[in-house]
């Protein structure tokens, strides 16, 4: 009898313990913590790059808006250099994709689909700055790395596993 009694109190004792349930709780729902905070961050960084590609794109417009560029004689290649001065850093320059083209009249605007199935590129770079008063459809694209994957929560990459950030400006060139 005194036997049974103490092995009943031993069990009992064991499971009233309750020392190491917060350690367990925590190893449980660490990873999941951890995973909706990095894709918090990830979403953050995601958006602060969209504004910054968003203002340099609006901020080097203006040069062929008010005519600069064409008085400085700003090519393809300088254009671009304008606006991955604006970036600050953040973006590879390299893989930046960047359409300059005129168009007859706003209503006759089409967007440009920059990327297949597959997630390779499909859009032919040019440079089309025009005179005064022609309307100038600037766009560019840069596909985004995504780092951290939340299953159901990865909506909007494109095959390659990335995602796209896209900047466009549509204006008329003052009369220069």
């Amino acid at each position: 009898p005194e036997h049974v009694t103490s092995s009943r109190l031993l069990l009992r004792r064991f499971f009233l313990r309750d020392g190491g349930a917060t350690a367990v709780e925590f190893g449980l729902l660490a990873p999941i913590f951890f995973a909706l905070l990095g894709a918090i961050f990830e979403t953050a960084l995601y958006f602060f790059a969209g504004q910054i590609l968003d203002s340099a794109v609006h901020d080097t417009g203006r040069f062929i808006r008010t005519g600069q560029a064409q008085e400085m004689s700003m090519d393809a290649n300088s254009f671009r250099g304008e606006i991955c001065d604006r970036l600050l850093g953040l973006f590879n320059c390299a893989e930046l994709k960047i359409t300059v083209r005129t168009i007859a009249t706003f209503g006759s605007l089409v967007p440009t689909d920059p990327i297949d199935e597959d997630g390779d590129w499909e859009i032919t770079e040019q440079y089309q700055i025009g005179l005064g008063n022609t309307i100038v459809f600037v766009e560019t694209f840069y596909k985004w790395p995504s780092f951290i994957r939340v299953p159901g929560l990865m909506n909007g990459l494109t095959a390659d596993g990335k995602r796209l950030l896209a900047a466009a400006r549509v204006f008329r060139n003052e009369p220069f």
